[in-house]
């Protein structure tokens, strides 16, 4: 235990997801040894986030406006809209430059262990805007864990009677993998979503 400041700051730290006691005090040095110049620098990109980011009142992502760059975008298709669990997954599927629809950020996934349902997570919205019959497709992009599946589960026997196309990111062995270590789940789905090879 540390005193004061140093200890609040290790306190701090230490509530952030992903860093543990240890990685706090780590990170608590670190800043204490740092320059004056590039602490300012990180407590103003602080200050910076808080003050201006929000959440796009279309799709949930993250901006600094209204709406999110990919909502403003004209160029991007409105009948295919692809839902993902956070932000950051978003980020992900941009880096693939595969998609170029719209997209639905749910704020999270079902988890009765948890505490979080369907209420809890940004389902009604995407039903608002499912409503006016511009979407032609879903495609539900959540984890391919526990939660990610049954949240799936959920969206596609909810919007089923809407009549749309709704889809699951194909999901199976990573590129460079060996299938001596590969789960069971994992190999299954490699198999179900198996494709024909034309010769």
């Amino acid at each position: 235990m540390y005193e004061g400041a140093v200890q609040d700051l290790i306190d701090e730290l230490g509530r952030l997801p992903g860093v543990g006691p240890k990685s706090a005090q780590r990170i608590a040095f670190h800043l204490l040894a740092a320059e004056s110049a590039d602490v300012g620098r990180l407590v103003a990109a602080l200050q910076r986030v808080q003050a201006e980011v929000r959440f796009c009142v279309t799709c949930y992502n993250v901006a600094e406006g209204e709406q999110c760059r990919i909502c403003r975008d004209p160029r991007r298709s409105d009948d295919v809209i692809c839902v993902v669990e956070e932000p950051k997954d978003v980020v992900a599927i941009e880096r693939t430059r595969e998609f170029r629809g719209r997209y639905h950020v749910l704020g999270g996934a079902i988890s009765p262990i948890e505490g979080v349902g369907p209420d809890d997570l940004r389902v009604k919205e995407l039903m608002t805007r499912l409503m006016d019959g511009t979407v032609t497709e879903l495609i539900i992009a959540t984890d391919p864990n526990l939660e990610g599946e049954a949240t799936a589960a959920y969206l596609a026997r909810l919007v089923g009677p809407l009549g749309l196309a709704v889809s699951r990111l194909a999901s199976g062995l990573p590129v460079g993998g060996d299938l001596e270590y590969a789960d069971e789940i994992t190999l299954g789905r490699a198999f179900e979503g198996r494709r024909r090879i034309d010769a």
